[in-house]
């Protein structure tokens, strides 16, 4: 039985990080305000899906544009803004379904965006979640994983950079793989463990500079020969998730 240790949102795919304390859950939906904007670059396809959703490669994110991953967000339910910050600019508040905050946005954005990489030119919401499967989850990050990581790598690894939803302390290493299949409770909600979660480059760049300086991929494929890190986690009875909280297979 592992403890839920931290719990992130996402508001703005790969744009900006949130910690919370709690959430309520419902069966088939993300956490609250994760993942429910997203920024489409000038090369996307937008196939749009029944629930909105589109396929990744359409968004910029960390994978292209490191710089990216050492953002970070703030909610302001009261006045529906967003506070971005990051390291290399002064930040910004808007309302991202305001169309001139978009275009203020967009235009903030442009200053992350490696020479000869897709320009961001559009802000997308989602009708559940923009998360990279369309089958909407939680993604849950073991830390004894995270740590084993690092050791392999011979420094410390922040557990951000897999930019999870729920961060699991008291588990062994890789204890999350064996999982797979069975479904889990968390406080008063529950999960079905659908898959393990293939990695990118954005897991390369340190979410305090946003610099590339650790190359966990690598690291993944010599320490275990595998290229996941972390699972998916599909709501499937309601409830609040608070951290502290016992995690429990059921």
């Amino acid at each position: 039985m592992g403890t839920l240790a931290q719990i992130w949102r996402h508001p703005i795919k790969a744009h900006g990080r949130e910690a919370i304390v709690n959430a309520r859950l419902e069966p088939g939906r993300a956490l609250p305000l994760d993942r429910l904007w997203a920024v489409a670059h000038e090369k996307a396809k937008l196939d749009v899906s029944a629930d909105g959703w589109h396929r990744c490669p359409n968004f910029s994110r960390g994978a292209s544009a490191p710089l990216l991953q050492a953002m970070e967000c703030r909610v302001d339910q009261a006045s529906q803004t967003l506070t971005l910050t990051h390291p290399a600019k002064p930040g910004i508040t808007l309302n991202p379904d305001d169309e001139a905050d978009q275009a203020r946005l967009i235009d903030w954005l442009q200053d992350f965006t490696p020479d000869g990489r897709p320009r961001p030119v559009k802000i997308v919401k989602a009708q559940n979640a923009m998360t990279d499967s369309q089958t909407v989850s939680l993604s849950l990050m073991n830390l004894a994983s995270n740590q084993a990581i690092g050791d392999l790598l011979g420094q410390e690894i922040s557990p951000l950079r897999w930019r999870g939803n729920m961060l699991v302390a008291g588990l062994d290493p890789w204890e999350e793989r064996g999982w797979i299949g069975k479904n889990i409770r968390i406080g008063s909600a529950e999960f079905y463990i659908r898959k393990e979660i293939t990695r990118c480059r954005m897991t390369e760049a340190n979410p305090d500079t946003g610099t590339r300086d650790a190359d966990t991929l690598d690291a993944l494929k010599r320490g275990w020969n595998i290229q996941e890190m972390g699972v998916h986690a599909v709501v499937t009875t309601a409830g609040e998730i608070t951290v502290d909280d016992k995690v429990e297979v059921l």
